[in-house]
């Protein structure tokens, strides 16, 4: 197996991994905290938490390490969208780990909140709820932003060399132009910042595609051709 068919069968894996994980992930979490009276089940549902914590961080892992290991390959096509990619995706990361780790002491203050008697209005909640406008507004917009960037620069690259279908690329492009338009859409309507309701239309073709082009990338990797015209120049 040559070093371009390992690459294209990682960054497939970590598609699905990024993808899979970190939906899952923002469901556990949600789970536990988007109920009315979350801050007072938050004790019980500190398992719940710490596994939805859990499995964001590995899919930050995984988004940032796509770029990474894209890098050697879309360097030869576009060494500065290539190293663009990689900061933006490596931002994103940085606000999805910011994003969990406020989470985290929300354990804590639902702890407190239980041994103060559960009072209807508190600080507890007021400090709660700014825990989570954090959180919703880290994972949800400041994340997705540099996301949609980073897989803008590298589906350019993708289309510009046809390392992949153009058909693909062209989905990709649109599918991020779409998010961001979904994630400035939950700026102006929250807090929470969150992608939802009717804009989900909006989020929902890039996590198909990036399924697809996972498939493609596992199964037939890289246009050998494309490879081949650039390493003849």
């Amino acid at each position: 197996m040559n070093s371009n068919r390992k690459i294209a069968m990682i960054v497939g894996f970590l598609f699905i991994i990024a993808t899979v994980v970190g939906v899952a992930g923002g469901r556990v979490l949600d789970s536990a905290l988007s109920k009315s009276n979350w801050l007072g089940l938050v004790s019980t549902n500190a398992n719940t938490i710490k596994i939805g914590v859990t499995l964001m961080l590995i899919a930050a892992l995984a988004s940032v390490s796509i770029a990474v290991w894209l890098y050697p390959v879309l360097k030869k096509y576009n060494p500065y969208l290539a190293l663009t990619a990689v900061i933006f995706r490596a931002i994103e990361a940085v606000f999805y780990i910011v994003a969990v780790a406020v989470t985290l002491p929300l354990i804590a203050l639902g702890q407190e909140y239980l041994k103060a008697g559960s009072p209807d209005s508190s600080y507890f909640q007021t400090i709660g709820n700014y825990v989570l406008t954090i959180k919703d507004g880290s994972g949800f917009f400041f994340a997705v932003i540099p996301f949609a960037l980073g897989a803008l620069a590298y589906y350019y690259i993708f289309y510009q060399s046809r390392l992949v279908p153009r058909w693909l690329s062209v989905w990709g492009i649109l599918s991020c132009l779409a998010l961001l338009v979904a994630s400035f859409s939950a700026l102006f309507s929250g807090p929470p910042f969150a992608i939802a309701g009717g804009w989900m239309i909006l989020a929902a073709p890039i996590a198909l595609q990036e399924m697809v082009l996972a498939v493609w990338l596992i199964v037939k990797g890289f246009n050998p051709s494309a490879i081949a015209s650039e390493a003849a120049k």
